[in-house]
């Protein structure tokens, strides 16, 4: 099996920069209370990062940008 590789997405939306990370996958923790998190699409900023979209391997960039994009619209934006 072939290890997970992070990809980077760096575009302007809005007049502004965002820069988005993908993760793999996160077994549950239930010492440290961490839920399972599925391959995940992240918005860094700041230092710190937070869980936008899932992450679908071979998904076109067209298609992902417009995903990251609505997410910011309704997460970010609202």
């Amino acid at each position: 099996m072939a290890a997970f590789r992070n990809e980077h997405r760096r575009f302007m939306h809005r007049g502004r920069p965002f820069h988005f990370v993908s993760y793999d996958a996160q077994s549950a923790n239930p010492r440290k209370n961490q839920v399972a998190m599925p391959t995940t699409w992240y918005l860094l900023n700041a230092g710190n990062r937070w869980p936008a979209i899932p992450c679908q391997p071979g998904q076109p960039d067209e298609e992902l940008d417009a995903q990251l994009c609505k997410w910011l619209d309704t997460d970010v934006f609202a």
